[in-house]
């Protein structure tokens, strides 16, 4: 049986289980220590969205590392306004560091864009991305996306970090918007 969730005014179906998304992070985590072997890095992850994704990709990472935060706003409601505004912003020295941006989602890519040019302008050695979700159908964006978990529809999704207006980030899998 499938199971649904409603949040505020809207209802959601299961759509990837817990058990899934934790098997492709440490799938992930594996690849990165494999590629970061030997060298420092620091992760940048993308609040509020990411904190469940960096928190466990983190506890999964075997090199010196360290990690910090941004906090990024671009979308209202159900939808990306585009308008990517900065709520907390750059608090340390990332020049000529190795950086892994860990996103919880990359959609149209605005925030992704806008963290990226952000970094090229502090003189960091290297960009890596990781994001937990990709979606494929939107992004328009020429920055790889180093680190993908999930490939999926550009169907709207709250759990696991994502949300619905503040509300769903605390489900331990991801539902899809019931149309």
């Amino acid at each position: 049986m499938m199971k649904e969730v409603t949040i505020l005014d809207k209802r959601f179906k299961e759509f990837i289980p817990e058990k899934a998304i934790q098997k492709r992070i440490g799938e992930m985590a594996v690849q990165i220590n494999k590629d970061f072997e030997g060298r420092e890095v620091i992760f940048l992850g993308i609040l509020n969205g990411s904190f469940m994704f960096a928190a466990d990709l983190f506890r999964k990472i075997n090199l010196r590392a360290r990690i910090s935060f941004l906090k990024l706003a671009s979308y209202h409601g159900t939808s990306s306004s585009g308008d990517i505004k900065e709520l907390i912003g750059w608090n340390e020295d990332l020049k000529h560091k190795s950086i892994i941006i860990i996103e919880d989602i990359v959609d149209t890519g605005c925030t992704l864009e806008h963290t990226v040019n952000n970094l090229i302008i502090r003189k960091v050695t290297d960009i890596k991305i990781a994001a937990l979700f990709l979606k494929t159908d939107v992004y328009r964006r020429n920055i790889p996306i180093d680190y993908v978990g999930f490939e999926i529809p550009n169907n709207f999704v709250v759990g696991y970090g994502l949300d619905y207006n503040g509300f769903g980030r605390n489900l331990s899998a991801v539902y899809s918007l019931v149309v």
